[in-house]
C-alpha cells in the first residue's frame, strides 16, 4: 500500500528519535466547517519548512473516500501519457444525452462538444468517462498500481469506479499526489502531461498569490455528500500544498460550501491577503 506524505514524515521523525513536532493540529479550524453545517478535515503542508497544519488528524490520514472528480487529475495524466488524449485541445463530441449536476441542475457546461481543457475546467464527467473507456480497465489498473493511488481498486465499471465508492483515497494520499505533480515527480512526461494538467488546475492568479486545485463532489454509500479541493497555493514563489475534505447532508451545495470553507481557513492562516 502507498505510504502517504504525513506517514512518511512521522516515520522519519521516529527514526531520528524525535517527536512529531512538524505537525500542528488546529482544532480551531472547526468553526469554518460548523459555519457551513458540514464536517471534514483539512491539511496544509508548508514545503519550505516541512511543516503540516492539520484539522481532524485521524480523518485526514486514516479515512478513505471516493475521489469523485479529483480523479480527473490521474485520468487526464494517463490519457495524455497513453495518447488517448492528444492534447488539451482534443475535442470529444457530445453524445446528445442531457446530464445533471449533483445539485440536480441541468449540466449546461457538460451538454455540448468539449475540448479536454474545457472539460477539465468544467469538471465534465461525460468527457472523462469516455477517456477512461478508451484507456481501458487493464491499462488504468496498471497506472493505479504504479501510482499507489488510494485503495487501487476497480471493482465496478471502468467509467464509474471513481464515482461509485469502488475506489477510495485518504486526504493525506491526495496531498502526496499533488505535491509530486507540482514538483514533476510523477512517472509521466513533463511537457506533454504534467505541465498541461498543472496549468489546467490554476484557478486564481494575481500579484499576491496563485491558487491551483481540482474539485470533487460525490456521495458516500450512506448518501452523504463528499466534497474535495486538492491542490497548492503559491505566495512569494513559495508552494504550500493543501487538501480539503468536506462531508454533509445529501443536498449540500458543495460548490459553495467547499470554497467557503477553504477561503475561511486560508485567510485564517494568513493567506490570500498579501501578507506572506
Amino acid at each position: 500500500m502507498a505510504k502517504s506524505l504525513l506517514f512518511v514524515a512521522f516515520m522519519a521523525l521516529l527514526i531520528a528519535g524525535c517527536s512529531p513536532n512538524n505537525v500542528t493540529v488546529e482544532s480551531g479550524l472547526k468553526k469554518y466547517f460548523d459555519q457551513n453545517n458540514v464536517t471534514g478535515s483539512f491539511g496544509l503542508f508548508d514545503n519550505g519548512q516541512g511543516h503540516f497544519t492539520i484539522y481532524n488528524l485521524s480523518r485526514f490520514k486514516d479515512s478513505s473516500y471516493l475521489p469523485a472528480s479529483t480523479f480527473k487529475i490521474v485520468n487526464a495524466l494517463v490519457g495524455l501519457q497513453t495518447g488517448k488524449i492528444v492534447d488539451d485541445k482534443m475535442e470529444i463530441k457530445w453524445d446528445g444525452v442531457t446530464r445533471f449536476y449533483p445539485s440536480g441542475d441541468t449540466a449546461a457546461s457538460w451538454n455540448k462538444d468539449l475540448t479536454m481543457g474545457e472539460a477539465f475546467k468544467a469538471s465534465a464527467m461525460p468527457y472523462f468517462q469516455e477517456v477512461a473507456r478508451r484507456i481501458g480497465k487493464d491499462t488504468m489498473q496498471r497506472w493505479l498500481d504504479t501510482l499507489h493511488y488510494g485503495t487501487q481498486k476497480i471493482t465496478s465499471r471502468i467509467d464509474t469506479f471513481w464515482l461509485d465508492n469502488s475506489l477510495k483515497i485518504t486526504a493525506d494520499e491526495q496531498l502526496g499526489l499533488v505535491k509530486r505533480l507540482y514538483f514533476e515527480q510523477l512517472p509521466f512526461q513533463k511537457k506533454h502531461c504534467m505541465d498541461i494538467v498543472k496549468k489546467l488546475m490554476e484557478q486564481e492568479s494575481n500579484a499576491n498569490y496563485k491558487l491551483a486545485y481540482k474539485s470533487g463532489w460525490g456521495f458516500r454509500e450512506n448518501g452523504n455528500a463528499i466534497g474535495w479541493l486538492v491542490g497548492w497555493l503559491e505566495e512569494n514563489n513559495h508552494p504550500y500544498f493543501f487538501v480539503l475534505n468536506v462531508e454533509g447532508p445529501h443536498n449540500t451545495n458543495m460548490t459553495e460550501v467547499r470554497k467557503a470553507v477553504l477561503d475561511g481557513i486560508l485567510k485564517d492562516q494568513g493567506f490570500l491577503l498579501g501578507k506572506k
